[in-house]
């Protein structure tokens, strides 16, 4: 089934590369015209972790979304900067028509400390770029989506850490736990307007987030530079698949059917794309 998403629009948050990257470009396979948002500098409490992309990944999704014959407009923005988003949409806007699909994507990742020794600006950089920028993301965009008037999808990208309580990684499942209310609020206020809320929770995806050295040390601090095959096993452990890490398509392809038509009355719901782990 090809054309899933013709005619429609979507605006996608941390789109310069990994899971943001795979949507657009999986959204534009179906005939979806895109608006790709991502932050493409920094973030200091990261430091350490792994690093952020920069402007020149983001111009590589715009060009693998052209590659599929697709509109695109990208543009540098901070979901934390609500006044940004709002410029981003409208440039969208107003050169590919009304927004139909949101997908709230940006996020960050620390983890590894005792949670009384969490530092402050780990625990509020988290919230504001993967609590309250989804919220920003949606706020963004609403109006366009709502005055639309053909239903849409706003799609919530959550984790296994918004099923479960991690140990050791206590602001990003905080921040997770809370877009899943914050889905169901929404779910409830847009359901009259047709258009459908849910998360979708992803294990280990194959990306730079958690495919690198301050990740693998997490399950094997007993090598001081662990590469990915010393703790593919105990990824590998974490889901009844034995799979270490998902590919992003296989999340994407639930974002595309939850953009779709297909899921025209789900609503409300958290997805799994984490090979059983919320149930191991």
């Amino acid at each position: 089934m090809t054309g899933r998403m013709e005619g429609k629009v979507a605006f996608i948050t941390g789109a310069a590369r990994g899971q943001g990257r795979s949507h657009a470009i999986r959204l534009a396979e179906e005939g979806a015209d895109i608006i790709a948002v991502d932050l493409c500098a920094p973030v200091d409490s990261l430091e350490g972790f792994y690093d952020l992309p920069g402007e020149e990944e983001l111009r590589e999704t715009a060009r693998q979304v052209e590659a599929q014959g697709r509109r695109v407009v990208a543009r540098v923005a901070d979901v934390r900067d609500l006044d940004a988003l709002k410029s981003a949409v409208n440039d969208g806007v107003a050169e590919l028509g009304a927004v139909n699909v949101i997908v709230a994507n940006a996020g960050i990742f620390t983890f590894g400390a005792n949670t009384h020794e969490v530092s402050e600006t780990s625990w509020n950089d988290i919230q504001d770029i993967n609590l309250t920028g989804v919220w920003h993301t949606y706020a963004a965009a609403a109006e366009h989506l709502i005055k639309a008037g053909e239903g849409g999808s706003v799609i919530i990208i959550s984790s296994l850490a918004g099923f479960k309580g991690l140990a050791n990684v206590a602001a990003y499942t905080a921040a997770k736990h809370g877009i899943v209310g914050l889905m169901k609020v929404l779910a409830n206020e847009l359901g009259p307007h047709g258009i459908r809320v849910n998360t979708i929770h992803p294990n280990s995806i194959d990306t730079p987030m958690v495919k690198n050295a301050s990740a693998y040390r997490l399950f094997r601090p007993d090598l001081d530079e662990p590469e990915a095959s010393d703790a593919e096993a105990a990824f590998a452990g974490l889901n009844p698949f034995g799979k270490a890490w998902i590919e992003p398509v296989h999340v994407s392809n639930a974002v595309l059917w939850l953009a779709s038509d297909e899921s025209f009355y789900v609503s409300g719901g958290q997805i799994p794309v984490d090979g059983g782990a919320a149930i191991k």
